[in-house]
Formats: structure tokens, sequence, C-alpha cells
């Protein structure tokens, strides 16, 4: 039986230095917003043959002095090649600087044949409303995740067994925001996404593990409270690690294709995903517990106390 909860010290460490590492690049990098949640303008333009992703955002960059993420897709229908120019900021793009950016693409890149095929502008006050519905729904569902363990685990005191779920889940989603802040990658709703499925998958595993504690609880009515939370921990060990380690491998196969073939989409997806992966297995199995035995000792000193 491992010592989870006499070891919760070097856990709390372990996620304290991360928060101060997520604070330190927050200073460096700061917050970057992509143009759903910041609005701006969008430019998609048909070319030919093949293009350089890095020269593009050089190009754009120096040339209209903006925020730039460019993808390249292809229409699977006539098969042309398509550049999309997402240019961040609190306004459009005017005609004169889109004939600028032309002549600059042409000059740079003569055989592509560059033509702008789609143009449109983003407003700030729709990204601002899609970033609030995007929080509104993680509050959301962290709410509902918590009235469900407090009905699902009344045994075991579930009011707090879904409040410590919900502290695991805080420091998961936290998580993935440092790594989009470390690795400067600008928030949009793969934020959204990438949270909300890792509160999903997060709280699947602590619920595993509350249900071998009621299990235990039920078996061994004198069993030290500290020593139940240990032992079910134990035994739901490899289930979660497995579990893990399967997922984690996935999301990095997809990472590794997006990056071959430089979807700039998926990995802004993947990359998060597999640090959310990995925070949701160690936040489930080292912080959930201890968390709820402390919470259940003070009750309990604090009950004898009365």
């Amino acid at each position: 039986m491992i010592r989870f909860y006499e070891n919760r010290n070097i856990y709390f460490g372990i996620s304290i230095a991360i928060i101060l590492i997520g604070i330190i690049a927050l200073f460096i990098n700061g917050i970057s917003l992509d143009i759903q949640f910041k609005g701006g303008a969008i430019l998609k333009y048909a070319y030919n043959g093949e293009i350089d992703l890095n020269n593009v955002d050089a190009i754009v960059t120096n040339t209209l002095a903006r925020e730039v993420s460019t993808q390249i897709t292809t229409d699977l229908v006539t098969q042309q090649n398509n550049l999309v120019l997402n240019l961040a900021g609190n306004e459009g793009l005017s005609v004169e600087s889109q004939q600028k950016l032309e002549e600059a693409l042409k000059n740079e890149f003569p055989d592509a044949g560059f033509v702008l095929s789609e143009s449109s502008i983003v407003e700030p006050f729709i990204g601002k409303q899609f970033l609030r519905r995007g929080i509104t729904a993680i509050v959301l569902a962290s709410i509902l995740i918590v009235v469900y363990v407090w009905i699902r685990f009344k045994r075991i005191s579930g009011l707090s067994a879904g409040v410590m779920a919900l502290v695991a889940l805080f420091h998961d989603v936290l998580a993935v925001f440092i790594t989009f802040i470390v690795f400067k990658i600008p928030l949009d709703e793969n934020f959204i996404a990438v949270a909300l499925t890792i509160i999903g998958y997060s709280i699947n595993d602590t619920i595993v593990i509350y249900d071998r504690i009621r299990e235990n609880s039920m078996l061994d009515r004198k069993i030290p409270i500290e020593d139940l939370v240990n032992k079910s921990i134990t035994q739901s060990l490899t289930r979660s690690i497995n579990t893990a380690i399967a997922v984690f491998f996935s999301i990095v196969l997809v990472y590794g294709f997006a990056q071959y073939y430089n979807i700039e989409s998926i990995k802004n997806f993947a990359l998060p995903m597999t640090v959310g992966v990995v925070s949701g297995c160690y936040s489930t199995i080292c912080l959930a517990g201890p968390l709820w035995v402390m919470w259940q000792k003070h009750k309990q000193k604090s009950q004898k106390a009365a």
C-alpha cells in the first residue's frame, strides 16, 4: 500500500512549482488571444504549388505589423490549395492593406498565383461573447460535477468529495492554461475544447477512486481514513496509469501527424491535451484523495472539539 496521504506535501509542492512556472511565463510571454476571442480579419487566398508558412508569417508581420496565424487547407473536390490568414486585432483590414499584402505575397512567391477568394471581419464583441460562453460552459460543467458527486457518494460525505474533485479539476484546467502560456499558443476555441475534455477525463478517473473508497469503507468500517484512501488509490493505480498511458500516446500520435503535415490547429489542440492527460492522472491519484482526507480529518477534529 502506497502512502499517498503521508506524502501529500511532496505532491502539493510539485503543483505549487508548476503554478509558479506558469506565473513566471505569464509575466514573460503574456496572454495571447486568437482572432476568435480578440476579433480581427480572416483572409483566404487560393494558390498553386508549394509555399513556406514561415516566410508567409514574416511577410504578413512585416507588411501589416499585426499578429497572424497561418493555415493551409485543400479543397477535397477541386484539390485547390488555400492559404488562410487569421489577423488578430480590434479592427478589420482596409482595401489598401489587403492590396499591399497581396503584392508582398506575389513578390515573394511569384509562381504561386495568389488570388484573394474570401475576406471577412470578426468583430471584437463576438469574440468576447464566445469567450464568455466558453468559460460559462466550464463553470457549469464544474458545478454539475460537484452536484453529481455529492448525490452519488453520500456515504463518504459527497459534498466534500465533490469539492475536492473540483479542486483537482481546477488544477488540470490551470495546467492546460499554463501550457498555452509557456508555448505561446494563442487562446482560442482549442482552449475551451481541451479544458472540457480534460474535465470529463479527469472526473471519470476520480469517480473510479471514490467508488473504491466507498466499497472499502463498507468492507472495513474501522479502518483509519488515511489508510482507507491509500488502499483505495493503490488498488486503482494500475487502471488509472494504464488509461492515462493509452490516451497519452494516442494524442502524441495525433500531434506527430499534425507536426508532420504542419496543421497548426491540431497541434494547438494536441499539445495542451497531452499535458492535460498527465495532469488529470496526477491530480486524481495524488491530490483529490489526500485533500479529501484532510477535509474529513479537519471535520472530525472540529466535531470532537465541539
